[in-house]
């Protein structure tokens, strides 16, 4: 096809890709297309290029995705060249590909402030914008100051925190548009005590959350004034087991990949917890996972 040799030039472009390497499930039949891009202008140049009839899924890490075992008929855009961070004074800058990590280990060195949860999130700050992520009580939306993205016709735009209307785990984007780089406004503290809120933040998750297997994250959102693993466990669901898929017995609004879970194991899983939830406390449980191909 014209348009992939076009896009080829950008950047690197492969066929029939196995997403189940590119999400932190480990589950995900091939995308047909899958593109990295050597920067954002060449990523809204290939915007520009791609017809508009292609499905299009953008991805940093893949930790909060879901895709289907049959796979995804249409191109991945993924975002790993686009991992650059900045710091200027107080100001962070950076691109949708870096990790939600690293950032968290640039703002202690340079002694800034108001990031420290994003040492426990896994996952890259594109997605990490669109879904507002959070832990413990903070979110990206308390420190943002404005981010740019792309329209789907290969426009560059930026928008200020208060043009999203972000709340908790939402972000209101312009439809199919992508995040490409944010920006952060933080606090002067002393790099230490930086780093030692992130070792006390590491050392809680990894003592309560399953990360030793492959997992997505949190599944479901917390409805609000309760949390859905207390949900899910008080349902009697701790532990359940769908063939290689097992919602997690150290944490139960985790679903891990025992190996060779697929997509549909997960799902079972997924509309088992919600219909058990709403049985019991008429509580209808909102996935935090994106679903390719449909919504649980």
């Amino acid at each position: 096809m014209s348009w992939a040799q076009d896009i080829a030039k950008l950047g690197r472009l492969d066929e029939q890709v196995p997403m189940s390497a590119h999400t932190t499930l480990a589950i995900g039949g091939p995308a047909h297309w899958y593109f990295r891009a050597t920067g954002i202008h060449e990523l809204a140049e290939a915007l520009r290029i791609i017809p508009l009839d292609i499905a299009i899924l953008p991805l940093g890490r893949g930790s909060n995705l879901l895709v289907p075992d049959h796979g995804f008929d249409g191109i991945v855009l993924d975002f790993g060249e686009l991992s650059q961070i900045t710091v200027a004074d107080t100001t962070l800058t950076a691109e949708a590909g870096a990790r939600m990590s690293k950032v968290a280990q640039q703002c202690a060195t340079h002694g800034l402030a108001g990031l420290e949860f994003l040492a426990t999130v896994p996952g890259d700050m594109g997605g990490g914008i669109a879904m507002n992520a959070g832990a413990f009580g903070q979110q990206l939306s308390d420190t943002l100051l404005s981010i740019q993205i792309l329209h789907r016709h290969g426009e560059i735009e930026t928008f200020q925190r208060d043009q999203l209307q972000m709340i908790y785990r939402h972000t209101s984007l312009p439809k199919k548009s992508l995040v490409v780089s944010s920006v952060f406004t933080l606090n002067i503290d002393k790099s230490e005590a930086i780093r030692e809120r992130m070792r006390n933040m590491r050392k809680q998750r990894s003592s309560t959350q399953p990360l030793a297997l492959p997992n997505c994250g949190s599944v479901f959102k917390n409805p609000e004034g309760d949390y859905a693993a207390r949900l899910i466990e008080e349902a009697g669901l701790k532990g359940k087991k769908i063939g290689h898929a097992t919602i997690s017995s150290t944490h139960a609004n985790f679903i891990v990949n025992e190996g060779g879970a697929s997509c549909e194991d997960v799902l079972t899983l997924i509309n088992m917890a919600q219909q058990a939830v709403q049985a019991k406390f008429d509580i209808r449980l909102e996935p935090e996972v994106r679903i390719m191909g449909g919504s649980a």
